[in-house]
């Protein structure tokens, strides 16, 4: 059993055993990665954010994820992770996008960030430029009312 198998059992074990202690926060913004599968000999895009580790996991553009905290949940850093390096996300896993996301719920703090029972994605800040235009128009997430493109009147 490998060490990270290990520690997720346990964490998960510790949280059926925690005692709800009532405290009410409103969403947190935390950071993450998303997968994107992109089309190939056996598989298609579907044009659509996965979990980086639970690759059959889709993030829909318009429903928060979801996940039961007490096994899984939606896993989020603390602070930003701009990189696949910075995330500790093993190679070969194909392109991330990286951002923010909103979560709420019930959510298990742990060292470097959360475990929640829901998450919607705010924003996508790192990643392959042409993914990042794709994807943040799918996800309407980036977006710069048209009234803001106009550029300013000189005087």
């Amino acid at each position: 059993m490998s060490p990270s198998t290990i520690t997720n059992r346990n964490q998960n074990e510790l949280a059926r055993a925690l005692k709800h202690e009532g405290v009410r926060v409103g969403e947190i913004i935390a950071y993450r990665a998303w997968g994107v599968i992109k089309p190939g000999w056996f598989q298609s895009s579907d044009d659509r954010l996965h979990s980086v580790f639970v690759r059959d996991y889709i993030w829909h553009p318009e429903e928060p994820a979801w996940g039961d905290v007490r096994t899984h949940g939606i896993y989020s850093f603390r602070d930003v992770i701009s990189s696949k390096q910075e995330c500790g996300y093993p190679g070969g896993i194909g392109p991330l996008l990286l951002g923010k996301v909103k979560i709420w719920g019930e959510i298990v703090e742990h060292e470097a960030g959360y475990r929640s029972e829901f998450g919607k994605i705010a924003s996508l800040d790192y990643g392959d430029p042409e993914l990042l235009d794709k994807f943040r128009k799918i996800y309407r997430v980036n977006q710069v009312p048209d009234h803001l493109h106009h550029s300013v009147p000189s005087s």
